[in-house]
C-alpha cells in the first residue's frame, strides 16, 4: 500500500499495537470523532464469522426446499423464483448502503442490529402462511443480511494487520465457500429429517438459535470501530444505485420464469443508464466535498478496479455451477435432495484446506495465487466433464468425489486472495465502503451466474438433454476461468 494509506492507518486505528481504547470498553468514540479500534480475538473473529456465514448459507439453502414450499403454500413457478429472488435483490442491492452505516454509526452495532434482524425475519419465514408473506420475509431477510454481513470484513480490515489480516481473511474466505457448498447439502438435511414436523420450514428456524448466540457473544468479543469522521447519508446515490441493481438483477431472475416479457427487456435497458446516472452523481457529490455512497476514487486504485472485474468470472461462475449441478444431477439423474448434496462435500472439505494454506503462500507469491487457483479449478471442470462423458448417468458422489476436490482445492485459493486484493487498496476510514462493494460484487455477480450459467443449462436441456446441457455450462464456466487466469495476471502481485 502507499505511504498515505500507511499514515492514514496509524492515525485511525490502534489496531497493529493492539492498544485497548474505547472501543474495548464500549464507552464510545475518542475525543475528535476518531474510533480507536481494539486489536480482534480469537473468540471476535469466530463470532464475526458465525455471523458471516448466516447469509452465505442462507443464499444457497432454500434451493433444495423449493419443492416442497411450492407443494406445501400452493406456490407456482414464479412465485417460487421470487422466493429466491427477493432475498437476493435486497441483499446486493444494500450492502453498500450497511457497509456505509457501519462507518457512520459503528460497525460492531451494526454487526449486531443486522444479525438481530436476521433472527427474527428468519422466524418469520419459518412461519409464513402463505408464499407471498414468505417473499416479503425473505426480501426483509436479504435487508438485514446486507447490514450484517460488511460490517465482518469492515471489523477485521480495522483491527488486523499484515499477518493477521491475511489468516482472518482466509478464514473468512473458508467460511464463505464451506457456508456456500454447505447450504444445499443442509437444505436437503432438514427438509428430509422433518424436524418436529416443521418441513421446509426448518431451514429458516434453525438460524434463530445460532443468531442468539451471535448476539450473546459478539456483544462482548467483537472489538468496535467507525470512520474517523462520519459522513453524511447519500439519497440521491442510494435510489439510483438501487434502482440500477433491480433494473439488472430482476429480469435476470423473474424475466426468464415469466417466459421474457417486455417489462424485463425495457428494465435491462434502463440498467446501464441507471448506472451511468449513479456515477454522475457520486462524481459531482464527491467534487463538491460531499459523502458520496460508492466514492468514485476508490476505483482510482488499480487492484481494486481489477479485482472487480476479476469477481465476474470467479462468482459468476460459482454461483451458475452450484446452481447447474444441484438440478442436473436430481434432474438427469435422478438423485435425492440429500445424496446430490453429498456430491459436494469434497468440493467443501478442499476448500477449507486450501483456504486455510493458501494465505501462506500470499507473501511469496502475492496475487499468484489467484491464478493459481483459477488454473487448479479449470482443471478440475475438465476433470469434472470428463467424467461426464465416461460415466453418464452412473454419477454419484464417489465418482464425483475426484472433480469436486480439485474444483475445491482451487476455489479456496481464489476467494481469500480475491477479498485480500480488493481490500489492499482501501484505507481504513473506507473500510466500510469498500467492504460493500467487495461483497455487493459477489453477490450480483453470484445472481448473474445462476441467471447466464443458468439459462444456458436450461435452455439446452431439451435439445441437447441433461448431459449435453451440462457440458455446455461446464464450458462457459471454463472459458471464463481463463478469462480469470488473464485478469489475475494484471492485478498488482504485492498484497499488504
Amino acid at each position: 500500500m502507499t505511504t498515505t494509506t500507511t499514515t492514514t492507518t496509524t492515525r485511525t486505528t490502534t489496531s497493529s499495537t493492539g492498544t485497548q481504547g474505547p472501543a474495548a470498553t464500549g464507552r464510545g468514540p475518542a475525543p475528535g470523532g476518531a474510533q480507536p479500534a481494539a486489536r480482534l480475538t480469537a473468540l471476535g473473529l469466530a463470532t464475526l464469522l458465525l455471523g458471516a456465514a448466516l447469509p452465505m448459507t442462507d443464499f444457497f439453502i432454500v434451493n433444495v426446499a423449493l419443492p416442497s414450499i411450492g407443494r406445501d403454500l400452493r406456490a407456482g413457478p414464479a412465485v417460487l423464483e421470487m422466493v429466491a429472488a427477493a432475498y437476493a435483490m435486497a441483499y446486493a442491492v444494500l450492502l453498500v448502503l450497511g457497509g456505509r452505516l457501519g462507518d457512520t454509526y459503528g460497525r460492531r452495532r451494526l454487526f449486531l442490529w443486522g444479525a438481530a434482524g436476521f433472527g427474527l425475519t428468519s422466524l418469520a419465514c419459518g412461519l409464513a402462511p402463505d408464499a407471498w408473506t414468505l417473499v416479503a420475509a425473505r426480501a426483509a431477510q436479504g435487508a438485514a443480511s446486507a447490514v450484517m454481513l460488511p460490517q465482518v470484513l469492515a471489523t477485521i480490515h480495522a483491527t488486523t494487520s499484515s499477518a493477521r489480516r491475511g489468516r482472518a481473511l482466509g478464514l473468512y474466505g473458508a467460511t464463505g465457500g464451506v457456508a456456500g457448498v454447505a447450504g444445499q447439502l443442509l437444505g436437503g438435511v432438514l427438509v428430509a429429517a422433518d424436524l418436529l414436523g416443521t418441513g421446509w420450514r426448518a431451514i429458516f428456524l434453525v438460524n434463530v438459535p445460532v443468531v442468539a448466540a451471535v448476539l450473546l457473544l459478539g456483544r462482548f468479543s467483537v472489538p468496535d470501530s467507525r470512520a474517523a469522521r462520519p459522513s453524511r447519508s447519500d439519497r440521491a446515490g442510494t435510489v439510483l444505485f438501487a434502482l440500477a441493481l433491480v433494473a439488472l438483477l430482476l429480469p435476470l431472475t423473474e424475466g426468464r420464469a415469466a417466459g421474457g416479457p417486455l417489462w424485463s427487456w425495457l428494465l435491462l435497458a434502463a440498467a446501464p443508464l441507471l448506472a451511468w446516472a449513479f456515477y454522475m452523481v457520486e462524481r459531482r457529490a464527491e467534487r463538491a466535498g460531499g459523502a458520496p455512497l460508492l466514492p468514485p476514487s476508490l476505483l482510482r486504485e488499480p487492484g481494486l478496479r481489477r479485482g472487480l472485474a476479476v469477481a465476474v468470472p470467479l462468482f459468476a461462475g460459482f454461483g451458475g455451477f452450484m446452481f447447474v449441478i444441484a438440478v442436473a444431477l436430481q434432474q438427469g439423474v435422478g438423485l435425492s435432495p440429500v445424496v446430490a448434496g453429498a456430491a459436494v462435500v469434497p468440493m467443501s472439505v478442499t476448500y477449507l484446506g486450501t483456504s486455510v494454506w493458501g494465505p501462506r503462500l500470499v507473501p511469496r507469491l502475492g496475487s499468484r495465487v489467484l491464478t493459481a487457483g483459477a488454473l487448479v479449478h479449470a482443471v478440475g471442470l475438465a476433470l469434472l466433464a470428463a467424467t461426464v462423458l465416461t460415466r453418464w448417468p452412473h454419477l454419484g458422489p464417489a465418482s464425483l468425489a475426484p472433480a469436486m476436490a480439485v474444483i475445491g482445492a482451487g476455489q479456496g485459493f481464489q476467494l481469500p486472495t480475491y477479498f485480500r486484493v480488493m481490500l489492499a487498496a482501501v484505507p481504513p476510514e473506507r473500510a466500510g465502503a469498500g467492504s460493500g462493494l467487495s461483497v455487493t460484487a459477489q453477490q450480483t455477480c453470484l445472481a448473474l451466474g445462476v441467471a447466464t450459467i443458468g439459462s444456458v443449462y436450461l435452455g439446452l436441456v431439451p435439445s441437447a438433454g441433461v448431459r449435453g446441457a451440462l457440458l455446455a455450462a461446464l464450458a462457459v464456466q471454463f472459458a471464463g476461468l481463463l478469462a480469470m487466469t488473464g485478469l489475475s495476471l494484471r492485478l498488482p502481485r504485492a498484497l499488504s
